[in-house]
């Protein structure tokens, strides 16, 4: 089953005098690039929580957010005013509004509350990373079901190609009828004495290069590979882009072989349905 790369997660845990708050947002990348917003006195156990994000989540562009909000006395923080200040003043650049308003905002902001204490209480920081194990536990259920919706997207688009390279398998006995009847009607048009055997030959030599039989087959292998793909245990979006890839190539080389308006016409369908795959694309992890 695929999986999207969008995804949200969060998890609030409730100790006696503090309420913890982990927040996970995943949006697509090429590659994981985590952005971490964390209180200062957490700085030390970061790589830490990046990795356990890097261990679930493999690939996107995520952001954490860790709120560390006090809900009892705290008898060693005091209140951090000037991160208050500098907070106050750089909302009140952004839109007008009271101090009151302004400082209830800033407050909000991280590094707001200071403490003497140095040493990380193991019991809290054993809070966090729960809280973040079920924040990630969401944030991949959130995932899941995004790839179902887009499972079923790629399926339906990969029948309409299936159905248009049908379409294109029955309309090409004609279209070589056409073209091999244009060119005789050319030759004809010339007036001139040809050798009959050479002129088949010469013909036959020129309707294998508008020969599809290979295209066809190659392009109903990748959108059955493409399928299986979709259905194994692993969600691999790179793997996928790259047999869009081979998809392309052979719908192009049809479509420049073609040489039939009909049959072009449907290389531009499958085209469409082909770009709308890629545009999904960006979203599998």
């Amino acid at each position: 089953m695929i999986q999207s790369m969008t995804g949200f997660g969060k998890h609030i845990v409730q100790l006696p005098s503090k309420k913890i708050t982990v927040e996970l947002k995943s949006l697509n990348s090429k590659s994981l690039d985590i952005n971490a917003r964390i209180p200062q006195s957490y700085r030390e156990k970061e790589l830490e929580l990046r990795k356990m994000i890097a261990d679930v989540l493999v690939r996107g562009k995520v952001d954490l957010a860790l709120y560390v909000e006090i809900t009892g006395e705290e008898t060693t923080a005091e209140v951090n005013q000037g991160m208050v200040r500098k907070y106050m003043e750089q909302l009140a650049n952004i839109a007008k509004g009271d101090d009151i308003k302004l400082l209830e905002l800033a407050l909000r902001m991280p590094d707001t509350l200071k403490t003497e204490r140095d040493d990380i209480d193991e019991t809290e920081y054993e809070a966090i990373t729960e809280a973040m194990k079920e924040a990630l536990s969401e944030i991949v259920s959130f995932r899941n079901e995004e790839g179902k919706v887009l499972e079923k997207d790629f399926d339906d688009r990969l029948d309409n190609l299936n159905i248009l390279l049908a379409q294109i398998k029955v309309m090409d006995p004609e279209r070589l009828a056409t073209v091999r009847e244009r060119l005789e009607k050319a030759v004809a048009d010339l007036k001139v004495e040809l050798d009959a055997n050479r002129f088949e030959q010469e013909l036959i030599y020129y309707l294998e290069k508008y020969d599809i039989t290979e295209e066809k087959v190659r392009l109903a292998n990748h959108l059955d590979y493409f399928k299986a793909t979709l259905k194994s245990n692993d969600s691999n979006g790179k793997k996928l882009g790259f047999i869009a890839q081979e998809i392309g190539r052979e719908i192009n080389t049809i479509g420049s072989k073609a040489n039939f308006a009909p049959m072009q016409q449907l290389v531009v369908q499958m085209k469409d349905e082909l770009e709308k795959i890629k545009e999904q694309m960006l979203n599998v992890l």
